[in-house]
């Protein structure tokens, strides 16, 4: 009878394989990198929101700031902070933070599913999303997560749709309707192939 094979034995790896497989941790510098974008957003939320603060408080500095950001070509110019204005700025806002809920997605689902585990199991601030993570899963809430941010920026145009020419606001609509229709493609195809594993996993 031949002896069991120990569990260490089993599993060790060759000096090519073990070298392969650490080259995951090649991603970690891309992942890091990602971070420091992060950062980047969160101190241009932050000078948004403070430029917005300041024009409403009568700051014609702040204003000035204001207008050139929102402003494009065509546009009406505005000498004071209007409804319009506004919104056009929240929305700019609310794009920076879908874009850096997209930037979380990527850096801890990628990181969680092909660099190392995190053992966040039980942790209270665990996202619900990474507790069945893989790349399935982390594909189609990436697509979801840019149809968002292209939602909002096609809002947007609409709100200034009088200084857009139509061939720009068509284009915008039909990359927007790509978006949708890429990500109902990816969601169709992942629930095909959970749909031929659930069936080559039933006895027959």
């Amino acid at each position: 009878m031949s002896e069991p094979i120990l569990p260490a034995e089993r599993h060790k790896l060759t000096p090519l394989n073990n070298v392969i497989f650490m080259s995951r941790w090649l991603q970690l510098p891309l992942y890091l990198g990602l971070i420091l974008a992060q950062c980047v957003y969160v101190f241009h939320f932050w000078v948004e929101l403070k430029d917005l603060i300041g024009a409403a408080l009568g700051n014609a500095a702040s204003l000035q700031h204001i207008l050139d950001a929102v402003t494009v070509p065509g546009m009406k110019a505005a000498t004071k902070l209007t409804e319009t204005i506004i919104m056009l700025v929240v929305l700019g806002l609310i794009d920076v933070v879908m874009i850096s809920n997209l930037l979380i997605m990527v850096i801890v689902g990628g990181y969680e599913t092909f660099v190392s585990r995190m053992h966040l199991d039980g942790h209270p601030d665990q996202p619900e999303w990474l507790s069945h993570v893989n790349a399935s899963v982390l594909k189609t809430k990436l697509a979801m997560a840019i149809i968002g941010i292209s939602s909002i920026h096609l809002l947007k145009t609409f709100i200034n749709a009088a200084a857009y020419e139509p061939q720009v606001l068509i284009a915008q609509t039909v990359i927007h309707i790509v978006f949708l229709l890429s990500a109902l493609a990816i969601a169709y195809t992942d629930r095909i192939m959970i749909g031929t594993q659930n069936m080559s996993k039933t006895p027959h």
